[in-house]
């Protein structure tokens, strides 16, 4: 275990706003950590801390205490804590842009599914290349890259059937993501996200999603967002420390769509079975069904060994 993973563990363990000197003696009487060849224990885990914070690394937020001093917590614990001011003062860093090359798009799917599933959506790739009529070309402005899921309010679906569920704007929304390595011109931009608005006209939410997006392009990625709602992701190598640039627009589901992709493509047809299955689950059987999706979606990132590891062995640039 790194010494981030020990910190990540230990604010799940302590599960509340907490200071580094509390997180430094859990990781100590948990033994997640041997300090032997740190001098200073507190102080490096109190600049830790402050990196998850300054890299933007998503699983962790902060807020100023009286004094000036820092709190910390994890972010997905967010809606279960009390906090009367909350803030999350993260500091600006030049973002060093590096040709993404020598990778495969679908290498990106994992680094999406793993920022993904730290906000609690559940995502599936879908292989438009398994679909009916496969060899068009224009059937990659059909399909999403890949779909995700959020529940909003499981406590309801033990007792809803899917079409009743639908209905309710608290039970879960879904989003469609269009993924691309870089974008670097405004025509790139343009041809991207029109794919994006085409492969996402059915869902709630629309992203696209890109690992280099040039900086030249932000005041152009503003204005198709604002007419649009097509929502605008930065992908990293470090999927935590992704960001949302631009966020969608709400949409209402479009059936007719979700039929037709039903009709033309397998694993999009058993995502929104599995989605089904696990709303109208009866109570007792609800935890064994959400296991069941999670085993059917994509597999993401337990650890930041494994993303180091993986960015390494599929060439995905780090810096």
């Amino acid at each position: 275990m790194t010494i981030k993973e020990a910190i990540i563990k230990s604010l799940e363990d302590i599960n509340g706003v907490t200071n580094y000197l509390a997180v430094l003696d859990n990781i100590i009487n948990k033994k997640y950590y041997d300090f032997k060849e740190a001098k200073t224990p507190p102080a490096t885990i109190s600049a830790l801390l402050g990196d998850f914070i300054r890299t933007g690394d998503t699983r962790v937020k902060r807020i100023r205490q009286t004094g000036g001093t820092y709190s910390y917590y994890l972010t997905k614990n967010e809606n279960n804590l009390d906090l009367i001011s909350l803030t999350n003062p993260t500091l600006q860093v030049e973002n060093k842009k590096v040709k993404a090359t020598g990778y495969d798009e679908r290498h990106l799917h994992k680094l999406l599914s793993s920022y993904l599933k730290n906000t609690e959506i559940y995502s599936k790739t879908i292989f438009h290349e398994q679909s009916l009529n496969s060899k068009d070309n224009h059937q990659k402005w059909v399909h999403p890259d890949m779909v995700g899921i959020r529940f909003l309010n499981l406590q309801t679906r033990a007792s809803q059937t899917f079409l009743k569920a639908i209905n309710r704007v608290d039970t879960f929304k879904i989003s469609s993501f269009e993924i691309k390595k870089e974008i670097n011109s405004d025509y790139e931009l343009k041809k991207s996200f029109f794919q994006a608005v085409s492969n996402s006209s059915w869902a709630n939410y629309g992203y696209l999603v890109a690992f280099e997006i040039s900086d030249t392009l932000t005041e152009e990625m503003e204005r198709l967002n604002q007419s649009f709602g097509i929502g605008i992701i930065e992908l990293k190598a470090n999927p935590y420390e992704s960001k949302i640039l631009f966020p969608p627009k709400y949409r209402d589901l479009d059936f007719k769509t979700i039929d037709k992709l039903c009709k033309i493509n397998k694993e999009f047809e058993s995502f929104i079975e599995q989605t089904e299955k696990l709303l109208t689950a009866n109570e007792k059987y609800v935890k064994a069904t959400e296991k069941e999706l999670n085993e059917f979606c994509d597999s993401y990132f337990n650890t930041d060994t494994e993303f180091e590891k993986y960015c390494i062995e599929k060439n995905i640039p780090t810096e």
